[in-house]
């Protein structure tokens, strides 16, 4: 039979249990040991399942406590300087103190050091720590979780398979922190600690390493390629028996067959599901030695697997390779994907038809083991029933009512270039503004969200168990609001934000009220560290069928006579932050929810509001991850958004925000929005990402770069954002300039948010001044 390979598994639990053991742990609630044993326990039921799925090459290494790329770079030794101060400060028995410092700051006993960079793990909504390299960066063996997670799971009778990001990749995916080297120049350095991983899993017996290197899947050049090659003869070396797999995945290897393929590996895997026809050109390449792993099973995406579609790719490589060198596996690591269907009983939130449509980690697991089974062709009866089973829920899918909207599909084709053109002109559009709101040089503002406390969620969750009455709720909501409406006020922030306390999740929040959507009680999916997110599922024709925001935001304007915010998510972050139906473009279901943003936009404009904001966050993490393909997504999703933005008055300033992207290589696309205000995440890269804004294109609109850092509870001084606006003032003008945090504060607590907003209202109040 074919052998069955899973790349990766959720780590957060099925209930989120590593979100709460985490936690507790920061608020110094539980002891490390207690955390430890709450992860112990997650891995144990991670392997179970698998083995008991019947999944052949089983992964290990693949936990975390809060990042893949984090943890390689305490086991390479690649930890800043900075964090110097702090190993004889904190424990360094498990150096889990240590690794939570380089992941959110750290700020007691008189030490108060940065947190490390964080940016989007390729096009994916999941957030990786960024490596940090120097000069004369020294690479040593630190931590030994590779080793002990295979040990733990050996001492449980299963063997698995260790999984190291390969050293090509997390050079790659770092950034030099000072000029004058290449980070790649460091492979030489590395590389010995890679060795010395491979001989230690070796000893302990290790059959099988994967080894992911998404860049051979990405574009790279012809000295890249020779360094692959190089490298992996190394590895190969060092492995000493061990058969080396190498994973790819979120694109095709196109360019990079020829390389790939005759690398010194046993196997090789392949994304099948963003590179389905790859098999047409890389069959006939593959060296006899090699076996391929084919990634069928989509790994980013919660729909079920079309057996027959896939089957037949599976018989081509088996007719190719024979069935001893062909493996079936997820397109990825299941990361990114629920935990479990079986957890989802709503039939209100997920109608019983949609949910039959649905396949989350534990079932593409399942989906695994049957496609392995049908392939090989002795199938027993149960396997057929789930054959026929499988076929029939394609086929509801292709044909349900549920789906399909036809004066949703109308407007949408009638979309023109006027729809996405605003009026004026910026310039034109600043000079009426201004004369709208007369806001101050420097004009600080928020992102959106105040902190979500326990009593908020407390109340939602009062009000979806019935213990609570609709009034009820919206009296909480009435006096959260003004309490945050008054608290502005009081730090005398110049545009306010009504604080979004009636909102679970700025996407599901939206799909909650739009048509077309689904939703799931416990599908949660790791955003970064312990943040996740429960993405809605779009089923269907995207529609607005009534006001989603207007209330809220209309009342609190009517408590303050300075401007507030309408607080909306873009068109592309929906669709990015959902899981979207794969039977049409991309970009069509894009233009639908476009089309119903802009409903809401006119909505709040009657209502009073003129300043909104239409958050688009993922607009960069959608980029292709090939430059050929870049430019058709650019186009259109920078139409959806003008679309959703543009039938507004002059005098209605547009706000939209973007955080932990680089921008350079888009800005021109970003300046294409033509929003008249666009904030920007800059704190943890010191200002750096803002040179994209002010380099050789000069970006013509209004630009707020976050001056402090709200995913870490450290609390900045007046000086540090001051020092950061200096820098800013050095490369945007400074009529250009606002002031504000990098992000929404919903995750932070109320003392920490309070001081940090008063440093940060001085801090524009220095630089107005000056």
């Amino acid at each position: 039979m074919l052998l069955t390979n899973n790349l990766g598994y959720p780590r957060v639990g099925a209930f989120r249990e590593l979100k709460k053991a985490n936690e507790a742990y920061w608020a110094k609630k539980i002891s490390a040991e207690e955390l430890l044993q709450a992860g112990l326990k997650i891995r144990e039921g991670n392997w179970k399942t698998q083995q008991e799925a019947g999944i052949d090459l089983i992964p290990s290494n693949d936990f975390s406590f809060y990042d893949q790329v984090l943890d390689l770079s305490l086991t390479v030794g690649a930890i800043p300087a900075r964090y110097n101060s702090l190993l004889n400060k904190i424990d360094r028995q498990y150096n889990l103190d240590l690794y939570f410092a380089m992941a959110r700051g750290f700020q007691e006993e008189g030490v108060d050091v940065t947190a490390m960079e964080m940016t989007k793990w390729f096009d994916t909504n999941y957030h990786y720590l960024v490596p940090e390299f120097t000069k004369d960066q020294a690479f040593k063996l630190t931590s030994e979780k590779f080793l002990n997670e295979y040990n733990e799971a050996k001492s449980l009778g299963i063997e698995t398979k260790p999984v190291l990001i390969g050293p090509i990749t997390y050079l790659l995916v770092g950034k030099e922190k000072e000029e004058g080297f290449n980070r790649i120049d460091l492979i030489d350095r590395l590389l010995p600690v890679y060795e010395e991983i491979l001989g230690k899993l070796a000893d302990a017996g290790a059959q099988y390493v994967q080894i992911d290197e998404p860049f051979l899947a990405l574009d790279i050049d012809d000295a890249t390629r020779t360094l692959y090659s190089k490298v992996f003869e190394k590895l190969a070396t060092a492995a000493r028996g061990i058969k080396l797999i190498v994973a790819t995945y979120f694109e095709a290897l196109r360019d990079n067959e020829e390389t790939a393929v005759n690398l010194p590996v046993h196997a090789l895997h392949l994304d099948l599901v963003r590179g389905e026809n790859q098999l047409d050109t890389v069959l006939s390449k593959v060296p006899t030695s090699l076996a391929l792993s084919l990634g069928i099973v989509e790994g980013r995406n919660i729909w079920k697997n079309d057996y027959e579609k896939s089957l037949a790719k599976i018989k081509q490589a088996v007719d190719a390779l024979g069935a001893d060198r062909v493996w079936v596996a997820p397109s990825s690591s299941l990361l990114h994907v629920p935990f479990d269907l079986d957890n989802e009983d709503n039939e209100e939130s997920l109608p019983a038809e949609v949910k039959n449509w649905l396949a989350f980690a534990k079932q593409k697991l399942a989906e695994v083991k049957d496609l392995a089974v049908l392939a090989d062709g002795e199938v027993d009866a149960k396997t057929t029933e789930r054959f026929e089973a499988n076929k029939a829920a394609a086929e509801s899918r292709r044909t349900s009512p549920l789906i399909h909207r036809p004066e949703v599909k109308e407007r949408t084709a009638n979309i023109t270039d006027d729809d996405a053109t605003r009026t004026s002109p910026f310039s034109a559009r600043k000079a009426a503004q201004q004369t709208k709101f007369n806001l101050p040089a420097f004009a600080t503002t928020t992102i959106g969200s105040f902190p979500q406390t326990k009593d908020v969620r407390k109340w939602r969750a009062d009000l979806k168990k019935g213990t609570i009455t609709q009034e009820q709720y919206d009296k909480e909501i009435a006096e959260e609001t003004e309490r945050t409406i008054r608290l502005q006020e009081e730090l005398d922030i110049d545009v306010l934000v009504h604080g979004e306390f009636e909102r679970n999740d700025m996407v599901e929040y939206f799909g909650e009220q739009l048509a077309g959507y689904a939703f799931t009680k416990n599908g949660w999916v790791q955003s970064y560290g312990s943040r996740c997110v429960k993405p809605p599922i779009i089923y269907g024709d995207v529609h607005r069928p009534a006001d989603m925001t207007v209330r809220w935001s209309a009342y609190a304007q009517s408590l303050t006579n300075r401007p507030v915010k309408g607080m909306l998510t873009g068109p592309v972050t929906i669709l990015q932050w959902s899981f979207v139906r794969n039977d049409q473009p991309r970009s069509t279901t894009t233009y639908q929810i476009a089309l119903a943003i802009l409903d809401e936009v006119q909505a709040l404009e009657k209502a009073g509001i003129k300043i909104i904001q239409i958050d688009e966050p993922a607009i960069r993490e959608g980029l292709p991850l090939r430059k050929a393909d870049q430019q058709d997504y650019l186009n259109w999703a920078v139409r959806a958004f003008r679309v959703s933005s543009s039938n507004v008055e002059d005098d209605t300033q547009i706000h939209t925000h973007m955080c932990y992207s680089e921008f350079n290589d888009i800005i021109e696309d970003i300046a294409a929005m033509d929003a008249d205000v666009i904030t920007i995440e800059t704190s943890r890269s010191q200002m750096e990402l803002l040179d994209a804004f002010a380099g050789d294109f000069k970006y013509p609109n209004d630009i707020g770069p976050g001056v402090y850092d709200i995913h870490s509870p450290r609390v900045p001084s007046t000086e540090e954002m001051v020092h950061l606006l200096r820098k800013a003032k050095a490369v945007v003008p400074a009529e250009q300039l606002w002031v504000n945090p990098d992000c929404g504060l919903k995750t932070r607590a109320w003392p920490e948010t309070k001081a940090a907003l008063e440093s940060m209202v001085e801090a524009a109040k220095i630089l107005r001044a000056e």
